[in-house]
C-alpha cells in the first residue's frame, strides 16, 4: 500500500503495524488450513471443508484487510521476503530491514502459538494429528501435498515470489500506483496459492513458514531453510529487476525541431 499521509509514522508504529499485520495473515490462513481445509473429511458422507480454494481465499483476503488497515503505516509488508525485494527496488532503507524481519516473525509465531492454543482443547487426538502431518507447514518430497520434489519446490518459490513483488512494486509505485493496490495484492496471493499449494503448501513468506514448522514434526523443521532462501532470493531478483526495468531514466523524446 502508498502512505498518502503527511505524517511519518514512528519506527515503533511501523514495528508494530507490522507484527499485527502478519499476525492477522497468518491467523487467517492457517486457521483455515487447520480447522476449516478438510472438515467432515472421513466422517461425513458430505464434506464441508473448504478445500485448497477456501484457503487461497482466506490468505488473500486477510492480506486485503492487513494492507488497508496497516498499509499506511509501514507499507504492508507482512512478509520478510517483501520487505527484502521493497529494499532492493529502493522502497525502504536497508537498515530498516531487520526490524521488520523480527516483527513479522514474532506476528506469525504469537499466530500459530493462539492456534496451537485452540487445537489443546479440540477433539481428542486432533492436535496430535496435525502436528504429525506438520501443522500446515511447506515441504516437499512426502510433505508435499502433490509429492513434488526439491527441484519444485524451489523453483516455484523464486518464480512466484518474484511474480508477487512485481505486482506489488508495480501497483504502490508512487507515481503509477493506485488506491486498489491492497486489492490487487490480495487477488494475487490468492493465485499464487491456488497454482502451487498443491507442490509445496505455498509459502513464498518465510515468517508463514516458520511460524508453522516450529510446531510441526521434524521434517518440517528439517526443510524449513528451502522456505526461507529461496522465496528472499525470489524477492531480491524482482526488486533489483523492477528497478532495471521499469524505473530507468528515460531519453528525452526528439522533437522535428531538435532533430533538424
Amino acid at each position: 500500500m502508498t502512505d498518502t499521509s503527511t505524517e511519518t509514522p514512528s519506527t515503533s508504529a511501523k514495528l508494530t503495524a507490522e507484527a499485527v499485520g502478519t499476525f492477522l495473515l497468518v491467523l487467517g490462513v492457517i486457521s483455515t488450513a487447520l480447522f476449516a481445509a478438510g472438515f467432515g473429511e472421513g466422517t461425513d458422507a458430505h464434506n464441508k471443508g473448504v478445500g485448497f480454494l477456501g484457503v487461497s481465499l482466506a490468505v488473500g483476503l486477510t492480506v486485503v484487510a492487513g494492507a488497508y488497515a496497516f498499509g499506511p503505516i509501514s507499507g504492508g509488508h507482512f512478509n520478510p521476503a517483501v520487505t527484502v525485494g521493497v529494499a532492493a527496488a529502493g522502497r525502504l532503507p536497508w537498515r530498516e530491514v531487520p526490524g521488520y524481519v523480527i516483527a513479522q516473525i514474532i506476528g506469525g509465531l504469537v499466530a500459530t502459538t493462539l492456534i496451537f492454543l485452540v487445537g489443546l482443547f479440540g477433539p481428542e487426538g486432533w492436535l496430535e494429528a496435525q502436528r504429525s502431518a506438520g501443522f500446515a507447514s511447506n515441504g516437499f518430497g512426502d510433505a508435499s501435498p502433490g509429492g513434488f520434489g526439491l527441484g519444485a519446490a524451489i523453483v516455484v518459490e523464486i518464480l512466484f515470489t518474484a511474480v508477487f513483488l512485481i505486482v506489488i512494486l508495480g501497483v504502490t509505485h508512487t507515481k503509477r500506483g493506485n488506491a486498489f493496490g491492497g486489492l490487487v495484492i490480495g487477488l494475487t496471493l490468492t493465485l499464487i496459492h491456488l497454482a502451487i499449494i498443491p507442490i509445496d503448501n505455498a509459502s513464498v513468506n518465510p515468517a508463514r513458514s516458520i511460524a508453522t514448522a516450529v510446531y510441526g514434526n521434524t521434517d518440517a523443521l528439517a526443510q524449513l531453510w528451502v522456505f526461507l532462501v529461496f522465496p528472499v532470493i525470489g524477492a531480491l531478483i524482482a526488486g533489483f529487476a523492477y528497478t532495471a526495468m521499469f524505473d530507468g531514466v528515460s531519453k528525452p523524446t526528439l522533437t522535428g525541431a531538435t532533430r533538424a
